[in-house]
């Protein structure tokens, strides 16, 4: 298993009775729980991934889906508490999905593997959702709103813009990289 080791695999403790193990699922936990503000549509990827990242973060389980706690090959009680935690994470994610989404992953093995295939469709920078982000900035105002108010507006629209459209960054820490050229065609 790469990144973490959740628990020595010579003993024959159970690594999901361990809190601070990823392989731990407090008792109420349950698969058709919805841990995300919106459920995920076509026109919130951005935002939905990240708080469902953050979710799984919390609770020891980005692993998972990120690839670092890869599935075991041995037969054992640490496969089993991975499969458990792995189809826990796939029912988060599939509660918290529009039905339509929700078909088009329904027949994947891992959480990760339904992670991948919503980031491949639905992650991708999108020239529409760009414009839409350039428009919401171009014509958002003020009016009768307090300044904190509306920097607040403009400041959520700039994060999702560096998301969607990330400024290019040198890579190379020498300018070597066409970093001048990357900005101007883009």
């Amino acid at each position: 298993m790469r990144g973490q080791t959740p628990g020595d695999s010579s003993s024959n403790a159970n690594p999901s009775s361990d809190p601070g193990s990823p392989f731990y699922i407090h008792p109420t936990d349950y698969p058709r729980q919805i841990h995300v503000n919106e459920i995920l549509s076509d026109s919130n990827y951005v935002d939905w991934s990240r708080e469902m990242n953050e979710f799984l973060l919390a609770k020891n389980k980005l692993g998972f889906v990120d690839g670092s706690i890869a599935k075991l090959t041995q037969d054992g009680l640490e496969l089993k508490a991975w499969e458990r935690c792995d189809a826990l994470i796939r029912g988060w994610m599939t509660a918290a999905m529009q039905k339509d989404i929700r078909n088009n992953v329904k027949f994947a093995n891992t959480s990760q593997e339904v992670w991948e295939d919503l980031e491949e469709r639905l992650g991708k920078e999108s020239a529409s959702h760009a414009y839409e982000l350039k428009w919401a900035q171009m014509i958002l105002r003020q009016d009768n709103a307090f300044v904190s108010t509306y920097f607040t507006k403009l400041r959520a629209i700039w994060d999702e813009m560096q998301i969607v459209l990330p400024i290019p960054r040198c890579t190379c820490g020498e300018c070597t990289c066409d970093l001048g050229k990357r900005i101007i065609g883009s």
